[in-house]
C-alpha cells in the first residue's frame, strides 16, 4: 500500500474543537481506498475467508483446498479467481498443477493478522 498523500487542510462547516480536519487531510487517496475495500469485500464471504486463511499458512492446489474446506473444485476455483483479482493471493504452476498461496503484500499480511485477532486464534506454527 502506498503512503497517504498530504493534502491541503480540509475546512469543515462546524468547528467542534476536534482534529477531524487534520485527520481528513491525511486520508488515503481513492485508489488505495478502492483496493482495500475490494479486498475486504472478498473476505466478507465465509468461503473466501476460510480459503484465504488457509493459504496464509500453506501453498496448495485446487483439489487439496477443496478437500480441506469441504467444497467442490469448481467452487474453489471461482473463489480463488476473486481472491487473486483482489491481490490477496498469488499462484504459480508446478508441472500440471497450479499452486496458490497468500500474496506477500502488506495488505494481505494485515488482513491475515486481523482475521486471527478477530477470531482469537493463533497461527499454527
Amino acid at each position: 500500500m502506498s503512503k497517504p498523500q498530504i493534502k491541503e487542510k480540509v475546512k469543515l462547516p462546524h468547528d467542534h474543537g476536534k482534529d477531524t480536519a487534520d485527520l481528513l487531510s491525511c486520508i488515503p487517496g481513492p485508489e488505495v481506498i478502492d483496493n482495500v475495500s475490494s479486498a475486504m469485500k472478498q473476505l466478507g464471504d465465509p468461503s473466501r475467508l476460510k480459503i484465504f486463511w488457509l493459504l496464509c499458512h500453506t501453498e496448495e492446489c485446487v483439489l487439496d483446498i477443496a478437500e480441506a474446506v469441504g467444497m467442490s473444485s469448481p467452487a474453489v476455483s471461482h473463489h480463488l479467481r476473486l481472491l487473486k483479482a483482489a491481490g490477496l493471493i498469488v499462484s504459480h504452476r508446478e508441472g500440471k498443477e497450479m499452486l496458490y498461496r497468500a500474496a506477500d503484500t502488506g495488505l494481505a499480511q494485515s488482513l491475515h493478522h486481523t482475521i486471527e485477532k478477530v477470531a482469537e486464534i493463533a497461527c499454527p506454527r
